[in-house]
């Protein structure tokens, strides 16, 4: 018997007795839903919390604390970082270098700048993920008097010839416009200098400073580019040693000279925790989003399990209906089944058809369980959309929220469409292969009799 003879008998037998067949195929309807849209929201609680945490910091980033230093501790130093930069994955590395604003003064004019100042490898920002709003970032070889200021940090400048209201603040008006600050960075003209001791006479000659970009804001990133000015970490330890000589301050003996803290980025999540262990066998304390995201990953793998598992127990009921449909077939064509014996029909043959269709009822049911899926999901993703947005009708959300439905709660990737039609078929065919064993043993004497 032909393939085509074998696949047109099939469908034929299942269609002579359209409502069995379809009540069949409806269980694995239910079943394949259930699986789907279960797994879909796993998947969608997954993308939200790795949304969320993107949001956090950057997931590639490890930070190097170095708060107890004592004689006996490991220096955090730039001999060490060049060590960093050698381990395994590790693309770039900058030191952190918090330059206290009361050592040092920028001004432009007559105002001056009350802001985080901070000192980096500035050639590296690029590697890091920050980016600007105007201007440029520092190439490699940059001068080391070039500065990058923050989103904020131009609203930062007092007028030092006022007592009072002072300073203007970052807040937009009525109609949405924001004040001029005091300074443009990127035209204005900028000094630092060293500040002396009270009451003291003596003069120190500023450096000039030249300002290159803005950068966007990004509260992910540490340090956050906002309220702050960025500067070369060799020129900014060179601005505290100037301060400490003017105003005599000894070094502490017991603190060895290194950076408080480093930011390391590595090429990819999945390489953070082998980086992470070697720098903390150098003797440093790590922090990165690796502490929190591998116990939600683990979270999210059993919730999406125990989803899963609760939609496979609806596809098992639907099993049970295919194989209690396809006995039933055999008993109600076992006459049928003799007669084809007896016309020298090949043993397998027979087989193969009743598992055709035990496989198409897995099939079919399976097309029309993703396609239902796909529009449960769509309907519950724009209500989500609907009440994140605070409208709280359906309607509106379909008018105006569709970009938020298509990345909601429920998500369905492809691959999980494909796995479940081709979970559905194989349901179907190993249903159906007992009852299809059960017919080629038939007896065909024994089938003939049969009424």
């Amino acid at each position: 018997m032909k393939w085509k003879d074998m696949l047109s008998m099939a469908l034929g037998n299942l269609f002579k007795r359209k409502v069995r067949t379809i009540l069949t195929v409806m269980g694995v309807v239910i079943g394949t839903c259930a699986i789907v849209v279960m797994m879909s929201f796993g998947i969608g609680i997954k993308q939200t919390m790795e949304t969320m945490m993107k949001n956090m910091g950057d997931l590639t980033v490890i930070t190097i604390n170095n708060q107890s230093q004592t004689p006996d501790s490991a220096a955090l130093d730039d001999k060490t970082l060049e060590k960093v930069k050698k381990i395994k994955n590790v693309v770039a590395v900058t030191p952190v270098f918090y330059l206290d604003p009361s050592a040092v003064t920028i001004k432009s004019k007559k105002y001056k700048y009350q802001g985080m100042i901070y000192g980096v490898s500035l050639s590296a920002l690029k590697e890091f993920g920050y980016q600007v709003d105007k201007g440029v970032l520092p190439a490699e070889g940059a001068a080391e008097t070039t500065v990058l200021f923050g989103k904020d940090a131009e609203y930062d400048f007092i007028d030092s010839q006022k007592s009072s209201n002072n300073m203007v603040y970052p807040q937009a008006d009525k109609n949405g416009k924001m004040p001029d600050p005091y300074v443009s960075p990127l035209t204005d003209k900028f000094q630092v200098l060293g500040n002396l001791p009270e009451n003291s006479t003596g003069k120190v000659k500023p450096a000039k400073l030249q300002c290159i970009g803005t950068l966007a804001e990004d509260w992910g990133k540490n340090p956050s580019p906002s309220h702050s000015i960025f500067m070369d970490v060799t020129f900014a330890k060179q601005l505290r040693d100037k301060y400490n000589k003017l105003n005599n301050v000894k070094k502490d003996p017991n603190k060895k000279d290194g950076y408080d803290s480093a930011s390391v980025k590595v090429t990819s999540v999945e390489a953070v925790a082998e980086a992470e262990k070697v720098i903390q066998d150098m003797g440093f304390s790590t922090y990165s989003m690796e502490s929190v995201r591998k116990p939600l990953e683990e979270q999210m793998r059993t919730i999406q399990m125990i989803l899963g598992g609760l939609g496979a127990i609806s596809l098992l009921v639907a099993a049970l209906g295919i194989t209690n449909t396809m006995i039933m077939s055999i008993y109600e064509r076992t006459r049928e089944i003799g007669i084809m014996k007896v016309l020298g029909c090949v043993v397998r043959n027979i087989r193969t058809m009743f598992l055709i269709e035990a496989g198409a009822i897995g099939f079919m049911g399976g097309v029309i369980g993703i396609a239902q899926s796909y529009a449960i999901s769509f309907v519950i993703n724009m209500l989500y959309a609907a009440r994140n947005t605070g409208g709280g009708n359906a309607a509106g959300a379909m008018a105006g929220n569709a970009a938020e439905a298509a990345a909601g709660i429920s998500i369905i990737p492809l691959w999980l469409a494909l796995g479940a039609l081709l979970f559905s078929t194989m349901i179907g065919l190993i249903s159906g292969f007992h009852p299809a064993n059960r017919a080629v043993k038939i007896s065909a004497l024994t089938a003939i009799k049969q009424e």
